[in-house]
């Protein structure tokens, strides 16, 4: 069982990445083929859960309110990564035979060759729901594709200094995720998704989920290029 945590920032970084979603299906049906085993993948909210929740901040503060509640922010959230990931769903065809997952502790049937997750609730992202789906299901690993090749030591962005790291262990990559979620936050991997992930003792893989190559050595168990964060 292979666990993907599919950034929303490149399925639809400003609309759709239609090529990048069929070299997905070509991936799956590869990975499926090749290794008969399945595959969950759980869908972020990428550029419409950030239009979004603008526009909900600024219709408040048109309004005399001040930004708007963080849990109003993630339900906005929530439904732009549902939006996303039955756009992903349909488009694996055959595949994926099973409804989108918004629920990851509820009781869903998994009868086809892959699953696609989506948001759950507010209080974190779609990361700690693929890290629950792991729990679950009994994966050791969750392979977190995102727009960025390696965890940095800080944010390279603010921190000229910051440097990428081949390998973390939690309790490092804590220090940089910090402990509270944000709606909307750009983080590597969700805080929430982070204490949950060490508290069980998974395995993360933080990678360039636009490098469709790099992915298929990294579901294939070659040397690839990114990020393993793993146990203390």
């Amino acid at each position: 069982m292979i666990v993907l945590s599919l950034g929303g920032s490149i399925v639809v970084p400003d609309s759709a990445d239609t090529n990048l979603i069929v070299a997905y299906r070509g991936l799956f049906e590869e990975f499926v083929r090749t290794h008969h085993d399945r595959v969950i993948v759980v869908v972020g909210g990428g550029a419409p859960a950030r239009t979004y929740q603008q526009a909900y901040r600024d219709v408040l503060r048109r309004l005399g309110h001040d930004g708007g509640t963080p849990d109003a922010q993630d339900w906005i959230g929530v439904a732009a990564t549902r939006l996303n990931a039955e756009l992903l769903r349909h488009s694996l065809g055959a595949l994926c035979t099973d409804p989108v997952v918004c629920d990851p502790t509820a009781e869903f049937p998994f009868t086809g060759s892959v699953l696609v997750g989506a948001g759950w609730k507010p209080g974190f992202s779609t990361d700690y729901d693929a890290v629950l789906l792991a729990e679950r299901f009994g994966a050791d690993t969750v392979v977190n594709l995102s727009n960025i090749s390696q965890v940095y030591t800080a944010d390279p962005k603010v921190d000229p200094s910051a440097t990428p790291l081949e390998s973390v262990r939690w309790r490092e990559f804590n220090q940089i995720v910090g402990t509270d979620w944000t709606p909307g936050s750009n983080l590597p991997f969700d805080p929430v998704a982070t204490a949950r992930a060490a508290e069980l003792g998974l395995r993360v893989i933080a990678a360039n989920g636009r490098d469709i190559e790099n992915t298929r050595a990294i579901l294939s168990g070659g040397a690839f290029h990114g990020t393993t964060i793993g146990p203390d």
